[in-house]
Protein backbone atom coordinates (compact mmCIF):
# COMPACT_ATOMS: atom_id res chain seq x y z
CA UNK A 1 0.00 0.00 0.00
CA UNK A 2 3.43 2.34 0.55
CA UNK A 3 4.54 0.93 -2.41
CA UNK A 4 1.46 2.17 -4.49
CA UNK A 5 0.56 5.65 -3.02
CA UNK A 6 4.14 6.62 -3.12
CA UNK A 7 3.78 5.71 -6.74
CA UNK A 8 0.63 7.88 -6.80
CA UNK A 9 2.10 11.25 -5.45
CA UNK A 10 5.28 10.31 -8.00
CA UNK A 11 2.62 10.00 -10.78
CA UNK A 12 1.14 13.77 -9.40
CA UNK A 13 4.35 15.37 -9.32
CA UNK A 14 4.58 15.31 -5.65
CA UNK A 15 7.81 13.67 -4.02
CA UNK A 16 9.40 14.30 -0.33
CA UNK A 17 12.50 13.09 0.82
CA UNK A 18 14.01 9.65 0.48
CA UNK A 19 10.62 8.68 -1.85
CA UNK A 20 13.07 7.35 -4.78
CA UNK A 21 13.65 4.51 -2.27
CA UNK A 22 10.83 3.05 -3.15
CA UNK A 23 11.32 2.77 -6.50
CA UNK A 24 13.96 0.15 -6.03
CA UNK A 25 13.26 -3.72 -4.90
CA UNK A 26 16.29 -3.72 -2.75
CA UNK A 27 15.30 -1.06 -0.63
CA UNK A 28 11.98 -2.80 -0.01
CA UNK A 29 13.65 -6.60 0.15
CA UNK A 30 15.36 -4.70 3.48
CA UNK A 31 12.62 -2.93 4.61
CA UNK A 32 10.07 -6.05 4.54
CA UNK A 33 13.01 -7.67 6.77
CA UNK A 34 13.36 -5.35 9.14
CA UNK A 35 9.22 -4.93 9.34
CA UNK A 36 8.86 -8.63 9.98
CA UNK A 37 11.58 -9.04 12.34
CA UNK A 38 9.92 -6.10 14.33
CA UNK A 39 6.19 -7.53 13.79
CA UNK A 40 7.62 -11.19 14.96
CA UNK A 41 9.82 -9.83 17.70
CA UNK A 42 7.88 -7.04 19.43
CA UNK A 43 4.75 -8.56 18.96
CA UNK A 44 5.23 -12.08 19.60
CA UNK A 45 6.15 -11.65 23.37
CA UNK A 46 2.29 -10.26 23.45
CA UNK A 47 1.16 -12.95 21.67
CA UNK A 48 2.14 -15.55 24.26
CA UNK A 49 0.43 -13.82 27.05
CA UNK A 50 -2.76 -13.58 25.10
CA UNK A 51 -2.34 -17.23 24.28
CA UNK A 52 -1.61 -17.90 27.71
CA UNK A 53 -4.46 -16.39 29.17
CA UNK A 54 -6.53 -18.29 26.71
CA UNK A 55 -4.72 -21.64 27.71
CA UNK A 56 -4.31 -22.08 24.56
CA UNK A 57 -1.26 -24.55 24.96
CA UNK A 58 0.42 -27.87 23.48
CA UNK A 59 -0.94 -31.03 24.68
CA UNK A 60 1.68 -33.48 24.20
CA UNK A 61 1.29 -37.43 23.71
CA UNK A 62 3.69 -39.17 25.89
CA UNK A 63 5.82 -41.40 23.24
CA UNK A 64 8.23 -41.41 25.94
CA UNK A 65 11.17 -39.11 24.75
CA UNK A 66 13.43 -37.03 26.45
CA UNK A 67 12.27 -33.73 28.16
CA UNK A 68 8.58 -34.02 26.26
CA UNK A 69 6.58 -33.55 28.82
CA UNK A 70 8.22 -30.38 29.60
CA UNK A 71 6.34 -28.86 27.06
CA UNK A 72 3.35 -29.71 27.63
CA UNK A 73 1.24 -26.07 28.15
CA UNK A 74 3.63 -24.09 25.78
CA UNK A 75 1.52 -22.06 23.89
CA UNK A 76 0.72 -23.08 20.07
CA UNK A 77 -1.12 -21.78 17.16
CA UNK A 78 2.23 -19.13 17.25
CA UNK A 79 1.86 -19.62 13.32
CA UNK A 80 -0.18 -16.39 13.52
CA UNK A 81 2.13 -14.05 14.58
CA UNK A 82 4.56 -15.59 11.39
CA UNK A 83 1.47 -14.95 9.13
CA UNK A 84 0.63 -11.29 9.91
CA UNK A 85 4.69 -11.34 9.84
CA UNK A 86 4.41 -11.84 5.76
CA UNK A 87 1.34 -10.61 5.13
CA UNK A 88 1.57 -6.98 6.58
CA UNK A 89 5.36 -6.17 5.09
CA UNK A 90 4.21 -7.23 1.65
CA UNK A 91 0.82 -5.31 1.41
CA UNK A 92 2.86 -2.10 2.55
CA UNK A 93 5.97 -2.47 0.36
CA UNK A 94 5.18 -4.98 -2.70
CA UNK A 95 3.19 -4.11 -5.60
CA UNK A 96 -0.15 -5.33 -4.92
CA UNK A 97 -0.86 -5.75 -8.87
CA UNK A 98 1.51 -8.37 -9.21
CA UNK A 99 0.14 -11.71 -9.91
CA UNK A 100 2.72 -13.53 -8.32
CA UNK A 101 2.38 -11.16 -4.81
CA UNK A 102 -1.07 -12.16 -5.35
CA UNK A 103 -0.53 -15.72 -5.95
CA UNK A 104 1.60 -15.49 -2.40
CA UNK A 105 -0.63 -13.91 -0.28
CA UNK A 106 -3.72 -15.92 -1.17
CA UNK A 107 -1.54 -19.19 -0.68
CA UNK A 108 -0.71 -17.81 2.55
CA UNK A 109 -3.97 -17.32 3.74
CA UNK A 110 -5.16 -20.56 2.52
CA UNK A 111 -2.96 -22.99 4.05
CA UNK A 112 -2.47 -20.64 7.48
CA UNK A 113 -6.51 -20.65 7.96
CA UNK A 114 -6.60 -24.48 7.27
CA UNK A 115 -4.05 -24.98 9.58
CA UNK A 116 -5.42 -22.41 12.03
CA UNK A 117 -8.44 -24.80 12.09
CA UNK A 118 -7.21 -27.85 12.55
CA UNK A 119 -5.28 -26.19 15.49
CA UNK A 120 -8.94 -25.16 16.73
CA UNK A 121 -10.27 -28.24 17.03
CA UNK A 122 -7.38 -30.03 18.76
CA UNK A 123 -8.34 -27.29 20.98
CA UNK A 124 -12.09 -27.80 21.43
CA UNK A 125 -11.28 -31.81 22.01
CA UNK A 126 -8.82 -30.68 24.85
CA UNK A 127 -11.14 -28.66 26.36
CA UNK A 128 -14.41 -30.85 25.90
CA UNK A 129 -11.84 -33.35 27.77
CA UNK A 130 -11.53 -31.48 30.75
CA UNK A 131 -14.92 -30.35 31.19
CA UNK A 132 -15.89 -33.61 31.79
CA UNK A 133 -12.98 -33.96 33.96
CA UNK A 134 -11.16 -36.77 32.26
CA UNK A 135 -7.40 -36.65 31.28
CA UNK A 136 -6.74 -35.66 27.72
CA UNK A 137 -4.60 -37.83 25.52
CA UNK A 138 -3.62 -36.49 22.43
CA UNK A 139 -4.77 -38.38 19.24
CA UNK A 140 -4.50 -38.48 15.58
CA UNK A 141 -8.11 -38.04 15.09
CA UNK A 142 -8.01 -34.65 17.08
CA UNK A 143 -8.23 -31.75 14.83
CA UNK A 144 -9.03 -31.58 10.93
CA UNK A 145 -9.78 -34.93 9.51
CA UNK A 146 -6.79 -36.12 6.88
CA UNK A 147 -9.50 -35.76 4.08
CA UNK A 148 -9.96 -31.96 4.52
CA UNK A 149 -6.80 -30.91 5.12
CA UNK A 150 -6.06 -32.83 1.67
CA UNK A 151 -9.02 -31.31 -0.08
CA UNK A 152 -7.63 -27.86 0.96
CA UNK A 153 -4.29 -28.76 -0.72
CA UNK A 154 -5.84 -29.70 -3.40
CA UNK A 155 -7.93 -26.58 -3.40
CA UNK A 156 -4.84 -24.25 -3.48
CA UNK A 157 -2.99 -26.48 -6.28
CA UNK A 158 -5.70 -25.92 -8.29
CA UNK A 159 -5.41 -22.11 -7.58
CA UNK A 160 -1.60 -21.82 -8.18
CA UNK A 161 -1.58 -24.16 -11.04
CA UNK A 162 -4.48 -23.07 -13.22
CA UNK A 163 -3.40 -19.42 -12.59
CA UNK A 164 0.35 -20.18 -13.59
CA UNK A 165 -1.07 -21.87 -16.41
CA UNK A 166 -3.92 -19.53 -17.69
CA UNK A 167 -3.13 -16.04 -16.53
CA UNK A 168 -2.45 -13.76 -19.02
CA UNK A 169 0.65 -11.92 -17.03
CA UNK A 170 2.62 -15.08 -16.12
CA UNK A 171 5.49 -15.49 -19.02
CA UNK A 172 8.65 -16.55 -19.55
CA UNK A 173 11.30 -14.77 -21.98
CA UNK A 174 13.32 -17.39 -24.16
CA UNK A 175 16.55 -16.81 -26.04
CA UNK A 176 15.94 -16.64 -29.74
CA UNK A 177 17.77 -19.54 -31.62
CA UNK A 178 16.49 -19.17 -34.92
CA UNK A 179 18.72 -16.95 -37.60
CA UNK A 180 16.93 -14.54 -38.89
CA UNK A 181 15.15 -12.36 -35.78
CA UNK A 182 13.44 -9.91 -38.54
CA UNK A 183 11.62 -12.46 -40.34
CA UNK A 184 9.46 -13.73 -37.31
CA UNK A 185 7.32 -11.28 -35.70
CA UNK A 186 7.36 -12.94 -32.56
CA UNK A 187 10.37 -12.03 -31.80
CA UNK A 188 11.94 -8.85 -30.03
CA UNK A 189 15.24 -6.71 -29.18
CA UNK A 190 16.66 -5.74 -25.37
CA UNK A 191 19.96 -4.30 -25.02
CA UNK A 192 21.59 -6.37 -22.22
CA UNK A 193 25.17 -5.20 -20.65
CA UNK A 194 25.76 -3.15 -23.97
CA UNK A 195 24.89 -6.39 -26.34
CA UNK A 196 21.15 -6.60 -28.31
CA UNK A 197 19.74 -9.73 -27.75
CA UNK A 198 16.67 -12.02 -29.39
CA UNK A 199 14.07 -12.86 -27.35
CA UNK A 200 10.54 -14.93 -27.66
CA UNK A 201 8.05 -14.74 -25.13
CA UNK A 202 6.00 -17.99 -24.00
CA UNK A 203 3.75 -19.32 -21.79
CA UNK A 204 5.35 -22.95 -22.35
CA UNK A 205 4.81 -24.92 -19.32
CA UNK A 206 8.34 -25.38 -18.79
CA UNK A 207 10.51 -26.70 -15.83
CA UNK A 208 14.64 -26.01 -14.76
CA UNK A 209 16.50 -30.11 -15.08
CA UNK A 210 19.34 -28.99 -12.51
CA UNK A 211 22.93 -29.84 -13.75
CA UNK A 212 21.92 -30.99 -17.45
CA UNK A 213 23.04 -28.49 -20.21
CA UNK A 214 20.07 -27.86 -21.87
CA UNK A 215 17.92 -27.47 -18.84
CA UNK A 216 15.10 -26.96 -19.55
CA UNK A 217 11.81 -29.30 -19.60
CA UNK A 218 8.28 -28.81 -21.61
CA UNK A 219 5.71 -30.76 -19.31
CA UNK A 220 3.58 -31.11 -22.48
CA UNK A 221 6.57 -33.85 -23.85
CA UNK A 222 5.06 -36.16 -20.66
CA UNK A 223 2.06 -36.63 -23.34
CA UNK A 224 1.52 -38.20 -26.87
CA UNK A 225 0.97 -35.57 -29.50
CA UNK A 226 -2.48 -36.08 -29.34
CA UNK A 227 -3.37 -35.22 -26.04
CA UNK A 228 -0.95 -32.47 -25.64
CA UNK A 229 -4.08 -30.24 -25.57
CA UNK A 230 -4.81 -31.60 -22.13
CA UNK A 231 -1.63 -30.38 -20.76
CA UNK A 232 -2.99 -27.42 -18.61
CA UNK A 233 -4.53 -30.53 -16.63
CA UNK A 234 -1.57 -32.29 -16.35
CA UNK A 235 0.57 -29.42 -15.12
CA UNK A 236 -2.15 -28.56 -11.96
CA UNK A 237 -1.96 -32.44 -10.93
CA UNK A 238 1.78 -31.65 -10.37
CA UNK A 239 1.29 -28.37 -8.88
CA UNK A 240 -1.59 -30.91 -6.91
CA UNK A 241 1.20 -33.33 -5.60
CA UNK A 242 3.69 -30.65 -5.35
CA UNK A 243 1.96 -28.49 -2.39
CA UNK A 244 0.19 -31.49 -0.90
CA UNK A 245 3.52 -33.02 -0.31
CA UNK A 246 5.58 -30.04 0.65
CA UNK A 247 3.11 -28.88 3.33
CA UNK A 248 2.97 -32.62 4.87
CA UNK A 249 6.50 -32.29 4.97
CA UNK A 250 6.94 -29.28 6.70
CA UNK A 251 3.55 -30.61 8.96
CA UNK A 252 5.95 -33.75 10.07
CA UNK A 253 9.15 -31.84 10.82
CA UNK A 254 7.92 -29.47 13.48
CA UNK A 255 8.33 -31.75 15.86
CA UNK A 256 11.48 -30.53 17.38
CA UNK A 257 12.19 -26.77 19.00
CA UNK A 258 12.99 -24.32 16.16
CA UNK A 259 13.43 -27.41 13.43
CA UNK A 260 11.35 -26.18 10.77
CA UNK A 261 11.55 -22.48 11.23
CA UNK A 262 14.91 -22.94 10.75
CA UNK A 263 14.82 -24.80 7.76
CA UNK A 264 12.07 -22.31 6.37
CA UNK A 265 14.49 -19.79 6.63
CA UNK A 266 17.09 -21.25 5.00
CA UNK A 267 15.16 -22.46 2.01
CA UNK A 268 13.31 -18.93 1.75
CA UNK A 269 17.15 -17.77 1.37
CA UNK A 270 17.08 -19.67 -1.55
CA UNK A 271 13.99 -18.80 -2.92
CA UNK A 272 14.81 -15.11 -3.08
CA UNK A 273 17.71 -15.75 -4.85
CA UNK A 274 16.21 -17.50 -7.60
CA UNK A 275 13.42 -15.39 -7.35
CA UNK A 276 15.50 -12.38 -8.05
CA UNK A 277 17.82 -13.79 -10.19
CA UNK A 278 14.81 -14.71 -12.41
CA UNK A 279 13.40 -11.61 -12.33
CA UNK A 280 16.67 -9.90 -13.56
CA UNK A 281 17.43 -9.26 -17.30
CA UNK A 282 20.78 -8.92 -16.29
CA UNK A 283 21.32 -11.96 -14.07
CA UNK A 284 18.94 -14.37 -15.73
CA UNK A 285 21.01 -13.47 -19.09
CA UNK A 286 24.36 -14.09 -17.45
CA UNK A 287 23.64 -17.17 -15.96
CA UNK A 288 21.82 -18.67 -18.95
CA UNK A 289 18.87 -19.24 -16.71
CA UNK A 290 14.48 -17.96 -17.80
CA UNK A 291 13.74 -14.54 -17.43
CA UNK A 292 10.29 -14.51 -16.10
CA UNK A 293 9.51 -10.82 -15.64
CA UNK A 294 7.67 -9.24 -12.93
CA UNK A 295 9.18 -12.05 -11.03
CA UNK A 296 11.50 -9.78 -9.04
CA UNK A 297 8.87 -8.25 -6.80
CA UNK A 298 8.29 -11.63 -5.49
CA UNK A 299 11.62 -10.78 -3.69
CA UNK A 300 9.81 -9.10 -1.47
CA UNK A 301 7.57 -11.43 -0.19
CA UNK A 302 9.74 -13.90 0.29
CA UNK A 303 11.83 -11.22 2.61
CA UNK A 304 9.42 -10.62 4.72
CA UNK A 305 8.69 -14.97 5.00
CA UNK A 306 12.69 -15.04 5.93
CA UNK A 307 11.99 -12.28 8.65
CA UNK A 308 8.95 -14.02 10.06
CA UNK A 309 10.95 -17.17 10.49
CA UNK A 310 14.10 -15.60 11.74
CA UNK A 311 12.18 -13.31 13.98
CA UNK A 312 9.83 -16.42 15.33
CA UNK A 313 12.92 -18.22 16.63
CA UNK A 314 13.36 -15.83 19.03
CA UNK A 315 10.83 -17.45 20.74
CA UNK A 316 10.95 -20.87 19.25
CA UNK A 317 14.18 -22.00 19.78
CA UNK A 318 14.90 -24.21 22.42
CA UNK A 319 13.75 -23.91 24.96
CA UNK A 320 10.15 -22.85 23.10
CA UNK A 321 8.12 -20.53 24.64
CA UNK A 322 5.62 -20.93 21.76
CA UNK A 323 5.29 -23.40 18.93
CA UNK A 324 3.86 -22.67 15.72
CA UNK A 325 1.15 -25.40 15.34
CA UNK A 326 -0.42 -26.55 12.06
CA UNK A 327 -1.11 -22.48 11.72
CA UNK A 328 2.48 -22.15 11.04
CA UNK A 329 4.02 -25.45 9.57
CA UNK A 330 1.18 -26.12 6.77
CA UNK A 331 1.48 -22.66 5.82
CA UNK A 332 5.40 -22.51 5.36
CA UNK A 333 5.07 -26.04 3.55
CA UNK A 334 2.17 -24.42 1.49
CA UNK A 335 4.44 -21.19 0.38
CA UNK A 336 7.45 -22.87 0.30
CA UNK A 337 6.24 -25.27 -2.42
CA UNK A 338 4.15 -22.78 -4.27
CA UNK A 339 7.46 -20.41 -4.39
CA UNK A 340 9.59 -23.01 -5.69
CA UNK A 341 6.71 -23.73 -8.61
CA UNK A 342 6.36 -20.15 -9.49
CA UNK A 343 10.45 -19.74 -10.18
CA UNK A 344 10.82 -22.97 -11.85
CA UNK A 345 12.33 -25.06 -9.42
CA UNK A 346 10.19 -27.48 -8.82
CA UNK A 347 12.60 -30.62 -9.63
CA UNK A 348 15.05 -29.08 -6.88
CA UNK A 349 13.10 -29.47 -4.29
CA UNK A 350 13.67 -32.78 -3.58
CA UNK A 351 17.82 -30.96 -2.84
CA UNK A 352 16.99 -28.03 -0.87
CA UNK A 353 13.71 -29.16 0.91
CA UNK A 354 16.01 -32.72 1.76
CA UNK A 355 15.39 -32.50 5.43
CA UNK A 356 11.01 -32.18 4.58
CA UNK A 357 11.68 -34.93 1.64
CA UNK A 358 13.45 -37.51 4.56
CA UNK A 359 11.21 -36.33 7.15
CA UNK A 360 8.20 -37.74 4.92
CA UNK A 361 9.81 -40.76 3.86
CA UNK A 362 11.26 -41.72 7.18
CA UNK A 363 7.12 -41.78 7.99
CA UNK A 364 6.40 -43.68 4.70
CA UNK A 365 9.00 -46.55 5.27
CA UNK A 366 8.22 -46.92 8.68
CA UNK A 367 4.18 -47.14 8.58
CA UNK A 368 4.90 -49.40 5.38
CA UNK A 369 7.55 -51.24 6.57
CA UNK A 370 5.43 -51.63 9.63
CA UNK A 371 2.08 -53.33 8.55
CA UNK A 372 3.80 -55.22 5.81
CA UNK A 373 5.80 -57.28 8.50
CA UNK A 374 2.47 -57.33 10.57
CA UNK A 375 0.83 -58.89 7.89
CA UNK A 376 3.71 -61.40 6.67
CA UNK A 377 4.90 -62.34 10.35
CA UNK A 378 1.84 -61.39 12.44
CA UNK A 379 3.97 -58.19 14.33
CA UNK A 380 4.99 -55.26 13.24
CA UNK A 381 8.79 -54.44 12.99
CA UNK A 382 10.32 -50.86 12.16
CA UNK A 383 13.38 -49.67 10.88
CA UNK A 384 13.62 -46.72 12.89
CA UNK A 385 13.18 -46.58 16.48
CA UNK A 386 10.81 -43.73 15.76
CA UNK A 387 9.80 -41.77 12.89
CA UNK A 388 9.63 -39.06 11.83
CA UNK A 389 13.25 -39.16 11.74
CA UNK A 390 14.26 -36.64 14.24
CA UNK A 391 12.67 -38.36 16.84
CA UNK A 392 14.89 -41.50 15.73
CA UNK A 393 17.73 -39.65 17.09
CA UNK A 394 16.25 -38.40 20.23
CA UNK A 395 15.65 -41.96 21.25
CA UNK A 396 19.29 -42.72 20.35
CA UNK A 397 20.03 -40.03 23.11
CA UNK A 398 21.32 -36.89 20.72
CA UNK A 399 19.40 -33.38 22.74
CA UNK A 400 17.59 -32.13 20.71
CA UNK A 401 19.73 -29.10 20.22
CA UNK A 402 22.13 -31.11 18.50
CA UNK A 403 19.76 -32.81 16.12
CA UNK A 404 18.00 -29.34 14.95
CA UNK A 405 21.66 -27.43 14.70
CA UNK A 406 22.60 -30.70 12.39
CA UNK A 407 19.70 -30.34 10.08
CA UNK A 408 20.04 -26.81 9.79
CA UNK A 409 23.76 -27.25 9.12
CA UNK A 410 22.34 -30.29 6.27
CA UNK A 411 19.93 -27.76 5.19
CA UNK A 412 22.56 -25.06 4.44
CA UNK A 413 24.86 -27.59 2.12
CA UNK A 414 21.96 -28.41 0.08
CA UNK A 415 20.88 -25.11 -0.32
CA UNK A 416 24.29 -24.41 -1.46
CA UNK A 417 24.48 -27.70 -3.37
CA UNK A 418 21.09 -25.89 -5.13
CA UNK A 419 22.63 -22.30 -6.12
CA UNK A 420 25.77 -24.12 -7.76
CA UNK A 421 23.23 -25.88 -10.10
CA UNK A 422 22.70 -22.19 -11.66
CA UNK A 423 26.17 -22.60 -12.89
CA UNK A 424 26.68 -25.96 -12.90
CA UNK A 425 25.25 -28.20 -15.44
Amino acid sequence: MLYHIVEWLHSEGIRFPGSRLFEYITFRVLAGVILSLFITIFYGKRLIRFLQKKQIGESIRDEGLAGQQSKAGTPTMGGIIIILAIIIPTLLLADLTNVYVQVMLISTLWMGIIGFIDDYLKLQAKKAAQEKGEEYKKSNKDGLAARFKILGQVGLGILVGATLYFHPEVKIWREYVGKNPAADPAVFSKVVEGKTKYFVETKTPITTIPFVKNHEFNYSKLLPPALRKYTWLLYILIVIFIITAVSNGANLTDGLDGLATGVSAIIGALLGIFAYASGNLVFADYLNIMYIPNLGELSIYIAALIGACIGFLWYNSFPAQMFMGDTGSLMLGGVIAALSIIVHKELLIPVFCGIFFVESLSVILQVGYFKYTKKKYGAGRRIFLKAPLHHHYQVKGYHEVKIVTRFWIITVLLVVLSVVTLKLR
